[in-house]
């Protein structure tokens, strides 16, 4: 579909919707409202991810699950290189449509940002909420997830680096490898390969 244009009369009007119509290059709202898109949209970064990783891994190591954190790690390494792959394969180039928000060095297909979001925190808040039993801290952790994910990928649009189908195929490409991830964590802990949560392996 975006190799044959047929999104593009969807991704300009949705990106010129978020800003000026009286000039392109001033999104909608106030100037703070543009520097906390910023913000957000620094949550999706890979300074940020890795923090996020590194501190979960950490995390599990402390509480005496090395196979878990080792799952982790190869959980968004491999959302980091299949993203990388995606955009060798897709080089669809950046809107030219409305002066970018934040600096960018990659092609545009699917968003990096929004896809490593949902590699990264649907899969770190799945795996945390399955080592607590409470159904508010699991609830807790899966919706601090989905939020996160959801505000990066939002704010890559209202920014101006990536368009709206970009961050759509992000999501969904990060979403199904998060799942996938979580499915062998699955197969690996009837197995004993990895720890298994506190409902046990299933």
């Amino acid at each position: 579909v975006v190799r044959e244009g047929e999104a593009a009369s969807f991704d300009r009007a949705l990106l010129l919707a978020l800003r000026n119509p009286a000039d392109a290059a001033d999104p909608l709202g106030p100037r703070w409202i543009e520097e906390i898109g910023r913000d957000i949209t620094a949550l999706g970064g890979f300074a940020v991810l890795f923090i996020v990783t590194a501190s979960t891994v950490t995390y599990l190591l402390l509480i005496g699950k090395p196979h878990a954190a080792l799952f982790v790690l190869v959980a968004v390494a491999g959302g980091e290189l299949l993203s990388s792959l995606f955009k060798l394969g897709f080089a669809r180039p950046r809107p030219e449509l409305v002066p970018h928000g934040a600096t960018v060095y990659s092609a545009s297909f699917p968003s990096g940002h929004a896809m490593l979001s949902a590699v990264t925190y649907l899969t770190l808040g799945a795996l945390l909420a399955r080592l607590h039993r409470q159904r508010a801290v699991k609830l807790f952790f899966i919706g601090v997830a989905v939020a996160l994910t959801l505000l990066v990928g939002a704010s890559r649009v209202y920014l101006g680096v990536h368009w709206p189908t970009d961050v759509l195929a992000g999501w969904s490409a990060g979403a199904v490898w998060a799942a996938l991830c979580l499915l062998a964590a699955r197969w690996f802990q009837r197995r004993g390969a990895v720890e298994p949560s506190v409902d046990g392996p299933d």
